[in-house]
């Protein structure tokens, strides 16, 4: 009984999910005929692959859709939705994810690291302390005066940051200068 009532339908969304399929495979196959001639990264490749799977897959859903009659108003209205809820979802997160972003880029290219003494040349809140943690969305920094602060790692990417580490300290030798005397060490 579905059968007879949607064979029409059943046809169609055949036909397009095989149309679509071979032509996924003939664009692979191109791309990566054309990137072995020209030598490219097989990662790169593979990234293209990906954009070719998911457009494949999306004009799959588009005719689909389309085939089992969904208008084209109504589609729409339901894009504009998804794309609105969407929208305001990034703009709400975006902080959390540019201090997660910072935090992955300073592990892998940043000098400081915990237990240094840093310097943040902020001018409306200049803060230096040692580094007591680094976390996914911010540092957290001891101060001399004793406070704890946590400073989030987008703020960290966008100021001026002296590192003050103990090793980097050289008195010069009583040889090269006499005027120069002992500290007292406290």
């Amino acid at each position: 009984m579905f059968f007879e009532k949607y064979l029409p339908q059943l046809i169609q969304s055949l036909v397009i999910i095989v149309i679509l399929l071979l032509i996924r495979w003939l664009l692979i196959r191109a791309v990566n005929k054309f990137a072995k001639k020209i030598e490219r990264l097989e990662h790169r490749t593979r990234l293209i692959d990906k954009h070719i799977d998911f457009a494949a897959i999306f004009f799959i859903i588009l005719g689909l859709i389309f085939v089992w009659g969904v208008e084209v108003r109504d589609l729409g209205l339901v894009m504009s939705s998804v794309f609105a809820v969407i929208g305001i979802g990034f703009f709400a997160q975006w902080s959390i994810l540019s201090n997660v972003t910072s935090g992955v880029i300073m592990f892998f290219t940043f000098p400081y690291k915990i237990g240094d003494f840093i310097k943040i040349h902020d001018k409306d809140y200049p803060y230096e302390g040692i580094i007591e943690d680094i976390k996914a969305f911010h540092l957290i920094i001891h101060t001399n005066e004793g406070e704890v602060i946590t400073y989030p790692n987008s703020l960290l990417m966008q100021k001026g940051v002296t590192i003050i580490k103990v090793d980097d300290f050289h008195l010069p030798s009583p040889e090269v200068d006499e005027n120069v005397k002992e500290l007292p060490l406290d």
